[in-house]
């Protein structure tokens, strides 16, 4: 069984690097080169070195010159580096010629993810998601990955991975075909559980819950936010990629109207296209919601960016227009309070909050009733009793508040959708 090859687990030191072309561009490229590490060390590998490299233009074999690629190697040598891991989207044919020149292990930013991805998904979904987009980036890889290229044979009873080769058939050109069957194999079974998924979905907008998606830059609280609105235990921790799988919960407004809110995965600047397409059944959450909470960690340095990053995904997803609340989470790390001044008259409808010490919790409900406030309405019916159907609407549909008799008929108090309180307009009380 074709199985794509793991990079050996014996790497211990990185030599972290970023090919600069445009010395304006260069406290982004310090920035990335920092977020790049904390991927790296989110691996479990220590980081040796890091390095900003400028190259006065982009060369197709080593992205840089031969004279620069050579002084990348050097250095990595010289700090007894093990593996070299570029910030920049390295070609096929480029990695190859890096690891020929280097001698040792080179990988770039999307691998990284990608490894970081398929270390930490749960679900079926997801791990589903991680394997469609791994193999679609190791299939033009093969020729690095692989030791028996030149081998052929010229019989079904040759070694081939459980597969038969033809007549001169290398052993390359069976393992790309087993790939190519994987990833339709996996395309298959994501669209099945694609299936399964809209089934709930439409189970739900029955039901006509209402949805929020919660989303954002990687690591900006918004598991935090979900368990302490929820009071769950969603996995939530201080770094990159904690969640990888949506979470679901229903919550209570202070209207006494429910609410299910989604936790998605965190954005990070340069994901890899790749990702985007494999998750986006995972991603589609933050499509159909009827608004989406945007979490900004208010203390970095970054706050601005991360929020632009996330905006461009959700623009690539056709989910920027979606009503919207924006969330600047951990203001109790921001020393320089004028600093949350300066990012709230950057956004609309925002509000500050800090999730782990559950500050604006209580706000940031309110306003989640205010973004519903043209979709439920709080009403008075009085039913007769001899109407029962109508009363059992009101319990499966809507939220019922308060139910008392008066004689004959039954005083109900709901929160109801405009589509069921039309139905019962002919028995609504008007104050």
């Amino acid at each position: 069984m074709f199985d794509v090859k793991e990079k050996p687990e014996m790497v211990e030191r990185a030599l972290l690097v970023r090919m600069n072309f445009d010395r304006r561009e260069e406290d982004e490229s310090i920035s990335l080169l920092e977020e790049l590490e904390e991927l790296v060390t989110t691996l479990g590998i220590s980081i040796g070195e890091s390095m900003l490299a400028h190259s006065r233009s982009m060369h197709k074999r080593f992205l840089c010159g031969t004279g620069k690629a050579q002084e990348v190697v050097d250095f990595a040598k010289a700090h007894e580096c093990d593996v070299i891991v570029f910030d920049n989207q390295l070609s096929p044919s480029q990695q190859r010629n890096w690891e020929e020149l280097a001698e040792i292990c080179v990988i770039d930013r999307e691998e990284v993810i990608l490894d970081i991805f398929a270390s930490r998904a749960q679900t079926k979904e997801a791990s589903l998601q991680v394997d469609l987009a791994r193999m679609q980036y190791a299939l033009p890889r093969m020729a690095r990955m692989w030791g028996h290229l030149d081998r052929e044979g010229g019989s079904g009873g040759s070694s081939g991975g459980g597969a038969s080769r033809g007549m001169g058939e290398q052993q390359i050109e069976v393992d790309r075909r087993l790939a190519r069957q994987r990833i339709d194999r996996i395309k298959r079974e994501l669209a099945e559980v694609r299936k399964q998924r809209a089934t709930r979905r439409k189970e739900r907008e029955r039901q006509e819950t209402p949805t929020a998606a919660i989303v954002g830059y990687t690591n900006a609280g918004k598991s935090t936010i979900l368990n302490v609105l929820s009071n769950a235990d969603i996995f939530a921790k201080d770094m990159l990629f904690a969640t990888l799988d949506t979470t679901t919960r229903q919550i209570e407004l202070p209207d006494g109207q429910p609410l299910l809110l989604t936790d998605t995965v965190g954005f990070v600047r340069n994901l890899p296209h790749r990702l985007i397409e494999a998750f986006k059944a995972t991603l589609e959450e933050a499509v159909i919601a009827d608004f989406l909470i945007h979490v900004v960690d208010a203390s970095s340095e970054e706050a601005v960016k991360f929020h632009a990053t996330t905006m461009d995904v959700l623009k690539e997803l056709g989910a920027d227009q979606q009503p919207m609340v924006t969330v600047l989470n951990k203001i109790d790390a921001v020393e320089d309070k004028t600093l949350i001044h300066t990012l709230q008259a950057n956004y609309d409808n925002v509000l500050c909050t800090s999730a782990k010490m559950g500050i604006g919790m209580d706000e940031l409900l309110q306003r989640c009733t205010e973004m519903l406030s043209d979709r439920v309405r709080r009403h008075s019916f009085k039913i007769p009793q001899t109407r029962g159907e109508l009363v059992a609407l009101l319990h499966s549909e809507c939220k019922v508040i308060s139910t008392e008799y008066e004689g004959n008929d039954i005083l109900i108090q709901a929160i109801v959708p405009q589509s069921i309180a039309g139905r019962l307009q002919e028995f609504q009380i008007i104050s």
